[in-house]
C-alpha cells in the first residue's frame, strides 16, 4: 500500500510539472476584453455619480471593488469551462497553476487596501497606482505559461501604476480615468495577445 501511495504521488507530481510546462489556453480573449470594457463603464459611472471621490472614499472603493469582483467572477467561470474543454486531461492542474501564479497579487492588493484605509488614510490616494503595480506583478508571474508578448502587458500596467504614483496626490488622484483607462487598455491588450496567439496555434494545428 505505501508503494501505491508513493506511485500516485509521483504521478500527481508529474502531472503538475506537465501543467506548468504547457502554455495555458484557458483564458478567453472575449471575456478579458469584456472586463476592459467593464473598467471603462465603471469609470463612466464614477464620473457621473461621484463628483468628489476624495471626500467619499468609501463610495470610490465600492465602485472599483465591485468592478474587480465582477471581473474575477466572469473570468473564473470562463477559465474553468474553457480549460476543461481545451486541457481536459490536465484541467485541474492547469487551473491550479494559473491560480497559484495570480492569486498572491489579488490577495496582496486586497490586504494593502484594507491596511491603508484603516491605518494610513492620508496615503489612500496611492491606491490606484499601487493596484496597477501589483496587478503588473501578477501578469509578470503568469508570463511563464502565457504567450511571450504578455510581458508587454505587464510593462503597461507597471508603467501606468508608477505614473499615477509619480504624479502625486490631490483631487485628481481619484480620477475615474486613472483607473478606467489603464485597466481598459490593459485588458484589451491581454485579449489581443491571446486572440493572436490562439489564431496562430490553430493555424499550426
Amino acid at each position: 500500500m505505501p508503494d501505491l501511495y508513493k506511485a500516485l504521488a509521483e504521478i500527481e507530481a508529474i502531472r503538475g510539472h506537465m501543467a506548468r510546462a504547457m502554455e495555458f489556453r484557458g483564458y478567453g480573449a472575449a471575456t478579458l476584453a469584456a472586463t476592459g470594457g467593464l473598467a471603462l463603464v465603471a469609470a463612466a459611472v464614477q464620473s457621473h455619480w461621484l463628483k468628489s471621490p476624495a471626500l467619499n472614499i468609501e463610495a470610490y472603493l465600492a465602485i472599483w471593488m465591485v468592478t474587480a469582483v465582477v471581473s474575477v467572477i466572469i473570468i473564473s467561470i470562463e477559465t474553468i469551462t474553457r480549460t476543461r474543454r481545451i486541457h481536459s486531461d490536465l484541467a485541474s492542474e492547469m487551473i491550479h497553476s494559473a491560480v497559484e501564479h495570480f492569486l498572491p497579487a489579488l490577495v496582496a492588493g486586497l490586504l494593502l487596501t484594507v491596511v491603508m484605509v484603516c491605518y494610513a488614510p492620508s496615503s489612500v490616494w496611492m491606491l490606484p497606482g499601487l493596484w496597477q503595480v501589483i496587478f503588473s506583478l501578477g501578469v509578470f508571474s503568469s508570463c511563464q505559461f502565457l504567450p511571450r508578448p504578455m510581458f508587454a502587458v505587464g510593462v503597461w500596467y507597471l508603467a501606468a501604476g508608477l505614473t499615477c504614483l509619480a504624479l502625486g496626490g490631490g483631487e485628481w488622484a481619484f480620477s475615474p480615468w486613472l483607473m478606467g483607462v489603464p485597466f481598459g487598455i490593459g485588458q484589451l491588450l491581454v485579449a489581443a495577445v491571446l486572440q493572436f496567439d490562439y489564431r496562430e496555434a490553430d493555424e499550426e494545428t
